[in-house]
């Protein structure tokens, strides 16, 4: 008599391999907030208080500039530390490099709420902020691609893009919180604020830090790098690797990146100068943060559901639309946010932020990672992502705070800046292949399979890549 087979539980009903998973959600979000905290906080008062703070008066539209100029040094550090613990993150497993890149960037941010002002030590108070930043970004230039790469490795497969999409919840959360506690802090009348009131969220960061270590410390590795290890395919040179064979998928990557991410910041930062610009004289600090505010209560609904969405209609499809949508709407929004109305820029900032912005990140959480073999996915994500950083999140920064210093805030040529950014992801979308539950145990980059490798024998649920041609 032959018994019949006993079927194999599916991994998401191992009671283990849940609790993995909800520990492996709850360190990637925490460490996302505490970026995307810091970030956002350190944009806002960019804009608004550090141009005060620490820099000279003289010219305050060129002090605006240089205030810009140190947020776009954290940009710079970032693929710097995304090379260095992507490597790391190959070597030695997703898990360790996650715990040392939360006390960095956590501590420098802390670290910032500390710093004595220009007025008190003179030019050595710009000197000792950009390095902060470089710190700050340094460890943040691993953070989100281990989140990333974390996420997508412990997701179940036919439902990676929603799982892998779960974590950035924590930016939206992150922003959110920044942009809460800043409108709070700038109720304050105005000496307090810019003598100890905008201190108290930064050295709040400490908090985040705890929380985030102690549970990335219980998290066990993931079981796509066990299975590296498992089958000794630990890359020797995986700098070498990720510059030649990983190349198509960096430079893929970072077009992908180019509206998300300088859409982001533009929209985040940059728009609150111009405002101020448009308008003339002394805007209402509280009121201009309501739409980063309302942009990041969109988006906890937007990421997890285009993220979704991209698990039925692929990866492409999505980001597509959200690339699209940010072309169409980039003209009309400057040309809004220039008229000076209040309620119409938070409406602005708001869709631009929601939407057009998440609407591209959903996907993203699970398109990266799928892009890259498990010998380099860290190192690929992390140079795809940090790249992609310094051209255009840190860029956007600076060149549009110059842009609006030279033209008399010249709404179109910022619109403009941004339609050329969402031109790029567009055309990105149509150069990446379609990595819809791609195998993650998988060695070699998908956009270097072909359409006859993907169907020649191989499961659909598996690896679905095609590359156009």
């Amino acid at each position: 008599m032959t018994t019949a087979p006993t079927a194999t539980p599916a991994p998401q009903d191992d009671p283990e391999y849940a609790a993995n998973l909800r520990r492996a959600t709850l360190a990637s979000s925490i460490g996302s907030a505490l970026e995307y905290f810091d970030f956002a906080l350190y944009g806002l008062s960019t804009a608004l208080i550090f141009n005060v703070l620490f820099f000279p008066q003289e010219d305050p539209a060129l002090a605006t500039v240089a205030a810009f100029a140190t947020y776009g040094v954290g940009f710079l550090a970032r693929p710097f530390g995304g090379l260095f613990f992507g490597v790391l993150g190959d070597k030695l497993g997703r898990k360790w490099v996650l715990v040392i890149t939360i006390l960095l960037m956590g501590g420098a941010s802390t670290a910032i709420g500390l710093l004595p002002t220009y007025s008190a030590i003179g030019v050595a108070a710009p000197i000792l902020l950009v390095i902060m930043r470089l710190l700050q970004g340094f460890g943040a230039g691993a953070e989100q691609a281990g989140a990333t790469v974390l996420m997508a490795e412990y997701a179940p497969v036919k439902r990676r893009g929603f799982f892998a999409a779960l974590p950035f919840i924590g930016i939206q959360a992150g922003t959110l919180l920044a942009a809460v506690v800043f409108s709070l802090i700038s109720l304050l009348p105005e000496d307090q604020l810019l003598s100890w009131g905008w201190r108290v969220p930064f050295l709040a960061s400490f908090l985040l830090i705890l929380i985030a270590l102690f549970i990335r410390m219980r998290l066990r590795e993931t079981p796509t790098f066990i299975e590296l290890e498992k089958h000794e395919q630990i890359a020797e040179r995986p700098i070498r690797d990720i510059f030649t064979r990983g190349l198509p998928g960096i430079i893929v990557g970072v077009g992908l990146r180019m509206a998300e991410n300088g859409g982001s910041y533009m929209f985040n930062t940059l728009a609150l100068t111009f405002f101020v610009a448009s308008v003339g004289g002394q805007a209402d600090r509280s009121l201009l943060t309501w739409g980063v505010t309302l942009g990041s209560l969109i988006g906890i609904f937007s990421v997890p559901l285009t993220g979704a969405l991209s698990d039925r209609m692929g990866r492409r499809t999505v980001y597509r639309f959200g690339a699209l949508f940010m072309l169409v709407f980039t003209f009309p929004a400057w040309w809004l946010i220039s008229l000076g109305s209040y309620p119409i820029t938070i409406a602005v900032i708001a869709i631009g932020i929601g939407v057009a912005v998440n609407s591209m990140l959903g996907p993203q959480c699970a398109m990266l990672p799928e892009l890259f073999g498990n010998r380099h996915r860290y190192l690929g994500v992390a140079m795809a992502r940090e790249i992609s950083a310094v051209l255009a999140g840190g860029l956007a920064g600076v060149l549009g705070a110059y842009i609006i210093a030279v033209s008399g805030a010249n709404w179109l040529l910022l619109a403009i800046y941004m339609a050329t950014l969402a031109l790029i992801t567009t055309a990105s979308t149509f150069l990446v292949p379609e990595t819809l539950r791609r195998d993650l145990t998988r060695i070699d980059d998908a956009i270097k399979v072909s359409r006859e490798e993907a169907g020649e024998g191989v499961d659909a649920t598996t690896v679905t890549v095609r590359t156009i041609r």
